[in-house]
């Protein structure tokens, strides 16, 4: 079976052109097949900002009315997609910049309102990803390039969690590759010791994750990041990766952020 990585990059990444350009280098040096998926940074809350439309931000999560959709769909899927796309193409990497959207890779469907109203958000189940499509794609020698708009299957575009959707894209990949997961993030990887960069936890095992949270190991916004990732196992993933974007170069030394396996 073929290999395929999967890379999520955020704001960390996406907001500094250095970053990014080196990033795209280690990237493209990758073996094998690949897909990149990419959030927005704060870009979309700069040009929000701009025309005096408010960025409303409910536990880190934006809520995406109509104008602010727009906005979104404009950074996302333009600005930072086709930035990304040509620089991959100067680097020798060829490269398709895509939304959920188009090919109808990925239907979403609208969250429904509960205590919050989140608007214009696309939420995934284990049908949204269409992996023939993708599949197709990398045959013919391309490297999707996926951003974190998809689409309702009903001509209403949707903002939906990047996380998720490299998630739902390795889940249904896996069937057709040995695939791999990797969320680059600020951090080198789940640490022993927060306030210590170097105590990178290698290896954690699905048994493991239990006691790591109850020995305070894992805490925070780390235990949903590793609840997705194992979830992500025990659906086919192969392994997941979390790690920060400036090592991915070491992933072949087995030296890249924290390693989640079954």
């Amino acid at each position: 079976m073929k290999q395929l990585t999967i890379i999520k990059i955020g704001g960390n990444v996406i907001d500094n052109s250095q970053n990014l350009h080196q990033f795209l280098l280690d990237f493209t040096a990758l073996p094998g097949d690949k897909i990149l998926v990419h959030g927005g940074g704060k870009i979309a809350t700069e040009l929000s900002e701009s025309l005096g439309i408010e960025a409303k931000m409910v536990d880190g999560r934006r809520i995406t009315d109509i104008e602010t959709l727009r906005i979104v769909t404009m950074v996302y899927a333009g600005l930072i997609n086709k930035n990304m796309v040509a620089q991959l193409q100067a680097k020798g990497c060829n490269s398709i910049g895509l939304t959920g959207a188009d090919g109808n890779i990925i239907k979403a469907k609208k969250r429904p309102v509960k205590e919050i109203d989140y608007g214009y958000v696309g939420d995934l189940d284990e049908n949204s990803v269409s992996s023939t499509m993708l599949d197709n794609l990398l045959k013919a020698g391309l490297t999707p390039v996926l951003c974190a708009i998809t689409h309702d299957g009903d001509s209403q575009l949707l903002n939906t969690n990047a996380d998720t959707i490299a998630s739902a894209l390795a889940i249904a990949m896996a069937s057709l590759y040995e695939t791999r997961l990797i969320y680059c993030f600020e951090k080198k990887g789940v640490l022993k010791d927060v306030n210590d960069d170097n105590s990178v936890v290698r290896e954690i095992r699905t048994g493991e994750f239990e006691g790591l949270k109850a020995n305070g190991t894992v805490q925070g916004g780390m235990i949903p990041k590793l609840h997705n990732a194992f979830e992500a196992i025990k659906k086919g993933v192969s392994a997941v990766y979390i790690g920060k974007a400036d090592e991915l170069s070491e992933l072949s030394d087995g030296l890249f952020g924290t390693k989640m396996l079954a």
